[in-house]
């Protein structure tokens, strides 16, 4: 096969047509939501944060797969925590602040009023729509292929984005060394009973171990790194492409004039 025709990249695209956000460059899914992220931080009205969440949310159901896990997290997880986030800000907020506005609860002498809720829940539904903004990239994107799109499109000097991807690499790795070591000392019977200090002096016995596997893990990575001259050159030569596409482009087009849509629709600045 020439090396004209191969695409590496092609492989972990979905398959399907319908999971299209899987198929787009990492930096193209980051560069169509960041604008609209750092200007909703400035929004303080209701309508622009619902509408970025509700068009985040589409987005992710529409080109994402979706499991179990994904749909707990979006509408399980997610909108529980904006109406706890809602009525814990609302709490908070200084009654002068909405003194002239309809009380909504009164409890003895405290007072509820509708200000504080709608200054709560504007709080909250911003927290919500940047995170749902900032899920599109992150429950589609893979660290690897984020890593090597830096390197390739933003032209990082790949001793540091490999140096980071096998930091990334290192955290799955961690985990399969703690399962070893806690089945390793349910075999030997070291159970420590029950109970919250048993569970802790047991975490203390996995941290040495811990330790001394992440070592040799570390010492045989700089062993292979030293091995492929890691730094002795500039650059390198790329094995798996993550390319920018002209439906990256148009992506990031759509999503930026979707994010200027709204916010002139809405037009949060606008005075009282």
């Amino acid at each position: 096969m020439s090396a004209s025709t191969f695409d590496p990249y092609a492989a972990v695209v979905a398959t399907s047509p319908r999971q299209f956000l899987y198929a787009l460059n990492p930096l193209a899914k980051v560069a169509a939501v960041a604008p609209a992220m750092l200007v909703l931080i400035f929004v303080r009205d209701l309508a622009t944060p619902a509408a970025f969440l509700v068009l985040a949310l589409l987005t992710i159901v529409i080109g994402a797969r979706l499991t179990v896990r994904t749909v707990a997290l979006l509408f399980g997880a997610m909108p529980i925590g904006i109406l706890a986030i809602g009525i814990g800000f609302s709490l908070w907020v200084d009654p002068a602040l909405v003194g002239d506005t309809p009380a909504t609860l009164q409890i003895g002498e405290w007072t509820l009023r509708e200000g504080a809720l709608a200054i709560g829940f504007a709080t909250a539904l911003r927290l919500g729509a940047i995170v749902a903004l900032a899920l599109i990239g992150g429950l589609t994107t893979t660290g690897p292929d984020l890593v090597r799109s830096t390197v390739q499109q933003l032209r990082v000097p790949y001793r540091i984005g490999y140096t980071a991807l096998a930091a990334f690499r290192f955290v799955p790795r961690f985990g399969h060394e703690l399962a070893v070591i806690r089945a390793a000392h349910r075999v030997r019977g070291h159970h420590g009973g029950s109970g919250p200090f048993a569970r802790i002096a047991r975490g203390w016995g996995y941290i040495v171990p811990l330790l001394a596997g992440a070592i040799r893990h570390a010492e045989r990575v700089a062993l292979a790194m030293d091995s492929r001259a890691f730094g002795a050159h500039p650059t390198r030569t790329e094995r798996h492409l993550v390319p920018f596409r002209v439906r990256d482009t148009v992506f990031i087009v759509c999503c930026l004039a979707a994010s200027a849509s709204i916010f002139a629709f809405f037009f949060p600045w606008q005075l009282p």
